[in-house]
């Protein structure tokens, strides 16, 4: 149970700096967008290729992977529907795909892990999954969707060459393959990127509270369905859907525990970093960071005490 709460607590703590920086106006009218656009070009990419070069791909291919991808995609699409339906812009529709299936595995995952689940190689499997598989399908789609809301439709070719050109795959591709064969870079070159890699994530929490200053209430006007929908989604069918097909698949005790606890956490604030990046959702994307994350508190907690 600390392990929830002392998790909470420092990305609380990292948000309400970034609100006070915000409120103090010391990094100027542009900070939410400067910040975001740093993590998601420079320290993002850098996180990426330092996480996923140091950690052995084959070993994650687990129960529990296939358990967050088969989940994990399921609630995305299940979120389409809605979007459609209410006619909303593809931007803020793909962006509140991702923010139904995929989890703060990272700044929340992580401790989580460690503390209430005793391990953290629990969440690697999500964390890969992620970096290796939704984080560069979402970031091309919401480039090319950038692109179309310009105004003209971009060239087949860009359109096909979009991975090519978004620094999360291309980081997510390199990682991967100097981790299967074995070619790790040398100390003095890992050893900077390591160091960027640190600005991700306070980088994206700073922008996060900043943007939480002068902004609407979560779900304000005709957004209450669209984010009811992605804290239905996120905070009770992704977690029953782990169970359920964690039971499926036969896994029982400390593994099923694992998926259902990794299906509970919230929105990962990487998707509000990207809405700003590509101006697209930006508002969903933030009150499903912000209100996933109130939620699933009392969700984590009911799982652990259920399935403990």
């Amino acid at each position: 149970m600390n392990g929830v709460v002392d998790a909470f607590v420092v990305i609380g703590v990292v948000v309400a700096v970034g609100y006070l920086v915000g409120r103090a106006g010391v990094l100027g009218p542009a900070a939410t967008q400067v910040l975001s656009r740093a993590a998601f070009f420079v320290a993002s990419p850098a996180l990426l290729f330092s996480t996923l070069v140091r950690t052995d791909v084959g070993a994650v291919f687990s129960d529990g992977l296939v358990v967050t991808a088969v989940t994990s995609v399921l609630v995305c699409l299940l979120y389409l529907p809605v979007g459609l339906l209410r006619r909303r812009p593809a931007g803020e529709t793909a962006v509140g795909a991702m923010a139904s299936g995929y989890v703060n595995a990272g700044n929340l995952g992580l401790p989580i892990a460690t503390y209430a689940l005793g391990n953290v190689t629990e969440a690697v499997p999500v964390l890969v999954f992620q970096l290796a598989v939704l984080t560069p399908f979402f970031t091309t789609v919401l480039g090319v969707l950038a692109e179309r809301a310009d105004g003209a439709r971009p060239p087949l070719w860009r359109m096909v060459t979009a991975p090519l050109r978004n620094p999360i795959a291309l980081a997510t591709a390199a990682g991967i393959a100097a981790s299967a064969t074995g070619l790790l870079p040398p100390e003095p070159v890992i050893a900077p990127i390591e160091l960027i890699s640190d600005l991700a994530v306070p980088g994206m929490l700073l922008a996060f509270g900043i943007s939480l200053c002068g902004a609407k209430r979560p779900g304000a006007g005709d957004a209450a369905p669209l984010l009811a929908t992605v804290l239905l989604l996120k905070c009770i069918v992704h977690p029953v859907l782990a169970l359920l097909f964690g039971l499926l698949l036969g896994l029982e005790g400390h593994a099923l525990l694992a998926v259902v606890v990794c299906a509970a956490l919230p929105t990962a604030q990487n998707v509000f970093g990207y809405a700003v990046r590509f101006d697209q959702g930006v508002a969903l994307g933030r009150d499903a960071a912000l209100s996933t994350t109130v939620i699933s508190v009392p969700v984590l907690f009911v799982v652990v005490a259920v399935l403990a």
